[in-house]
């Protein structure tokens, strides 16, 4: 079995402060790549900042300053944004970087030497913002300004020499490809649009721009620089020391396991990244999944719109861990989700202070009382404890299936229904009125340390720093947490010492 994984988030375009869109991409990615890791894979994850094109030039020169400085203090806000947000990325890729530069340019190269790049003229229009090309169809007026039908964003008429990447010869093999691989690209929503869009006919795509500067210079030709997500898809394979296809990195991840993104790039990353890639000679990625937008209210945040959400304010008033809870849980995975401070607060009191931290506290402080303050021993599990240690048991298989098909929700669901399943029995079995039976009241009080024990495990990729905080009743360190242990019953040793520890989560006073 292939105990490799590789998770990308989009590389983030720092033309201005990390919103709440751009936490909930690398918490995501986060997540996976924490269970993934307690599961006993090797993971590579990686995230960045693609700081090349027009909108970067034209916001430094507002800016007043010179363009690499800009991007080097704005590529620090989102490198400080990763350990804001305890991401457990094991690279942050800049494109401008020299390992960056010398892949790009060779995969230009590669797609020269194989006749899939020629030089021509394109007229048509193209927004600064997306950094993409659109057709007429894609254009509507609104307020006397040409816009694009998708984002909104304004476009504007270019006239230039550039060089464009065949990418109509592509549109059967990639039809062929959609269909023979099912679960390329997800949700099937997502896939739908896809199919629909190439079905509809593919163009040749402009891959270079003559009328600025600010980007990777085309090989052997300094007046064109290489377009912008020409330039910033291939920041997947340049972290892996492409084009050495020989490196010990490259042979590991590549392919990627999944490339996480956002629904309004999708198009960048499930057509022109695969057709690249064919041209190029090079494997596919195993999945690209195009996630929902946070909105505020029912828009799309976004900067012009002055509705942007800061993450950091958010964590400030709340904690880290609540705001990755309620993300992950509160937010259907694949659609669009808002964020609302009434939504969570309720998620603070009812899931994460009440069902988790009073479970961790009530049957702490019963053991420390009633059980010398240590793991009980003189076990004997009934049918009743049997059930619900079984539960993890029985289902561990289920939720990797769950995780390898990014099905978040089961994998939330599966932990709330537990916790309250779990408070149920302590309460239901009131180990308080069987101090006359101290087999029975060190079995319940057993049972429910343990699944508290398991509950912190499969908690730990949501909310990894308030999981760490509850293992320290049993001594257990983070390199300890392993997936596969959740099978066995008698993981705590009887006897050995327990902890009392703080208050995991306040209350929100309302």
């Amino acid at each position: 079995m292939d105990k490799n994984f590789f998770i990308t988030t989009p590389i983030y375009y720092p033309s201005a402060k990390p919103h709440m869109g751009h936490a909930y991409s690398s918490i995501i990615a986060d997540f996976f790549a924490r269970f993934k890791k307690i599961d006993g894979f090797k993971v590579c994850f990686l995230t960045g900042t693609d700081e090349h094109g027009l909108k970067i030039q034209r916001a430094a020169e507002k800016k007043g300053m010179e363009t690499q400085k800009f991007c080097d203090e704005l590529s620090k806000t989102f490198r400080d944004l990763s350990q804001t947000l305890n991401l457990s990325n094991t690279d942050f890729i800049r494109t401008t970087e020299d390992r960056h530069k010398k892949s790009v340019q060779n995969l230009w190269n590669e797609l020269q030497k194989n006749n899939e790049i020629y030089l021509s003229k394109y007229s048509g229009w193209y927004s600064v913002s997306d950094e993409a090309f659109y057709s007429d169809s894609e254009i509507e007026e609104i307020n006397g300004k040409k816009v694009s039908k998708i984002s909104k964003s304004a476009v504007e008429w270019v006239d230039e020499e550039s060089f464009f990447f065949r990418l109509s010869k592509w549109e059967k093999q990639l039809l062929k490809y959609y269909e023979e691989n099912p679960d390329f690209i997800k949700p099937i929503s997502r896939k739908n649009e896809v199919v629909s869009f190439v079905k509809s006919g593919l163009k040749d795509l402009s891959v270079s721009r003559k009328s600025f500067s600010w980007g990777i210079p085309v090989p052997k030709n300094k007046d064109h620089v290489i377009y912008v997500w020409l330039d910033a898809l291939t920041n997947y394979i340049s972290a892996l020391n492409y084009p050495n296809i020989n490196d010990d990195k490259y042979k590991r991840f590549w392919p990627a396991t999944i490339h996480l993104i956002g629904k309004d790039i999708l198009r960048f990353h499930a057509i022109y990244w695969p057709a690249f890639l064919l041209a190029a000679k090079i494997p596919l990625p195993k999945r690209i999944y195009g996630h929902g937008w946070i909105l505020s209210g029912e828009e799309k945040m976004s900067k012009s719109k002055g509705n942007i959400l800061d993450p950091i304010e958010i964590i400030q008033e709340y904690g880290l861990d609540p705001l990755r809870y309620y993300l992950i849980k509160e937010v259907s995975f694949g659609n669009d989700g808002n964020i609302s401070k009434e939504k969570l607060e309720d998620c603070i009191n009812s899931d994460l202070a009440n069902n988790f931290g009073n479970l961790c506290q009530r049957v702490t402080a019963f053991a420390m009382k009633n059980c010398d303050g240590k793991i009980p021993d003189n076990i004997k599990f009934l049918e009743d404890d049997l059930k619900i240690l079984d539960k993890f048991k029985s289902n561990i298989n289920q939720i990797r299936k769950k995780i390898d098909d990014q099905d978040i929700n089961f994998y939330i669901d599966f932990i709330v229904n537990t916790l309250f399943e779990t408070n149920k029995y302590f309460n239901d079995q009131e180990p308080w009125n069987k101090k006359s039976d101290t087999s029975r009241l060190n079995t319940i009080v057993y049972t429910t340390l343990e699944i508290v024990r398991k509950i912190c495990y499969m908690l730990y990729p949501i909310i990894p720093q308030s999981s760490i905080n509850a293992l320290k009743i049993f001594g257990i360190n983070e390199n300890e947490i392993e997936f596969s242990s959740l099978e066995n019953h008698l993981y705590l040793r009887e006897n050995s010492k327990i902890k009392k520890i703080d208050i995991l989560f306040k209350k929100v006073e309302k």
